[in-house]
């Protein structure tokens, strides 16, 4: 039985919480949370902290789930892991590459298990995607966005996340991550643009923006990622890959509205065009989001069980938010950003 501690209890941290609640082989035995309770029927009864040292060194866990803003994540997941305990930690893994990297240092001083909360990476419908896309052969064109028509309790939760990370940045790593995934290549140059389309957020963040990323093997790929009542819900959810050989596309998702959470993973069909035809995939079935952080942990409770080797998962987590990252101080600077390391 693996002994949980759940830090956050946001939407995603919640729903983590709740996948371990009903995971046969997992014991949470401890919730952090601000505010010190939780009014979730299933989670009554479990010890709520609101300091995350204190559970840390009350509850002994072996795995530490952190669902915290961002600028929580390194910190908390060093500490959990010299603790003695594996990490699960949202996206982004940090809020800059260097944390970043010093967190998959610390994994593998302390051969601790850290998984990051690529959620995509456990969706049937993304994986089948992915696989499409490869099989076509490289270079590719991604055109890939997520824009949020987000008003009310969303725009507040948008906000809030605004106060440490931008929207390129929060929601982009997931998107960069397929990007890598299809592409197998290294980055080597991001051009980033955005704008500041609200008052209610700080004078430095922008709540749109988009970046262009070059890779070694020629694929480019686009990424556009917007918030707020003022983004437009035509085009919000695009998601391109072309190929020398054809193309593969989503084509019935996210039907709901842009502020719906459940469409932002839903595929629905695929469409894989050649020069020789169009073949549609129908993906029925799909989960939905509690099912998919059901097997999102599962896979972590699996990774400590059966000691599976996560190098490339680090690798790509680290490699995702170096370019998301990179598009956000092209946007602050107006420069493009060299990820080689040679000098302009």
């Amino acid at each position: 039985m693996t002994r949980v501690l759940i830090a956050g209890l946001g939407n995603m941290g919640m729903s983590h919480a709740l996948a371990h609640h009903h995971h046969p082989d997992a014991q949470i035995v401890g919730l952090v949370n601000r505010s010190g309770t939780t009014d979730r029927e299933e989670l009554q009864g479990y010890p709520v902290f609101t300091d995350y040292a204190a559970a840390l060194a009350e509850t002994n866990p072996d795995l530490v789930v952190i669902a915290t803003y961002s600028d929580s994540h390194a910190d908390f997941a060093v500490a959990a892991m010299q603790a003695g305990a594996h990490v699960f930690v949202e996206k982004p893994l940090a809020t800059n590459v260097a944390d970043a990297e010093r967190v998959v240092a610390k994994a593998i001083e302390t051969d601790r298990k850290l998984v990051v909360g690529y959620i995509l990476r456990h969706h049937p419908s993304w994986v089948r995607l992915i696989d499409e896309a490869r099989g076509l052969g490289g270079p590719y064109v991604f055109r890939l966005n997520l824009n949020q028509q987000s008003s009310g309790p969303e725009w507040e939760t948008h906000k809030a996340l605004m106060q440490t990370t931008s929207p390129i940045v929060d929601c982009g790593v997931h998107y960069v991550d397929v990007m890598c995934q299809i592409t197998d290549a290294a980055p080597v140059r991001v051009h980033g643009m955005g704008l500041r389309l609200s008052d209610e957020i700080a004078p430095e963040m922008y709540n749109y923006g988009q970046f262009q990323v070059i890779f070694d093997d020629g694929s480019i790929g686009w990424y556009e990622a917007g918030w707020g009542p003022m983004m437009s819900e035509t085009a919000f959810f695009v998601k391109d890959i072309v190929s020398p050989n054809g193309s593969v596309s989503i084509t019935d998702a996210a039907t709901s509205g842009s502020s719906d959470v459940e469409g932002h993973t839903k595929v629905g069909g695929i469409l894989v065009h050649t020069p020789e035809g169009d073949r549609k995939v129908d993906m029925p079935g799909e989960p939905g989001h509690q099912e998919l952080c059901d097997a999102e942990q599962a896979f972590v409770l699996r990774a400590i069980a059966e000691n599976i080797d996560l190098t490339r998962h680090m690798t790509d987590a680290v490699q995702s938010l170096a370019i998301c990252l990179a598009a956000d101080e092209s946007i602050r600077t107006g420069q493009p950003i060299d990820l080689t390391g040679a000098t302009e």
